[in-house]
């Protein structure tokens, strides 16, 4: 979810493919495949966050099993944050 004006991005990761640390199943088949392929995500996940973070955008990240009204709370408060031009910790809130 994207929120341009006030430059604020929301990822929503999947707990297999981002590798949750609470989560994270190791694949049976092609396992080497999977392990390498979440260690990608996850690189590839910092790397857009300190893209995003440069360019003065907030970047929240929240898992799939979090409890979706606590994360719709933030990312309003952060919108809110952002809109009124307070400064607010732009960092991820995981990871």
């Amino acid at each position: 979810m994207v929120f341009p004006r006030v430059k604020v991005a929301v990822f929503l990761d999947g707990c297999f493919w981002h590798g949750c640390p609470q989560h994270h199943t190791v694949a049976k088949t092609n396992a080497d495949y999977w392990a390498t392929k979440v260690i990608d995500n996850r690189e590839r996940d910092r790397e857009t966050d300190q893209l995003l973070q440069a360019a003065g955008w907030a970047a929240l990240r929240f898992w799939e099993h979090e409890d979706a009204e606590v994360a719709a709370r933030a990312v309003v408060e952060v919108v809110k944050h952002s809109r009124a031009r307070t400064p607010v910790i732009a960092t991820p809130l995981r990871r």
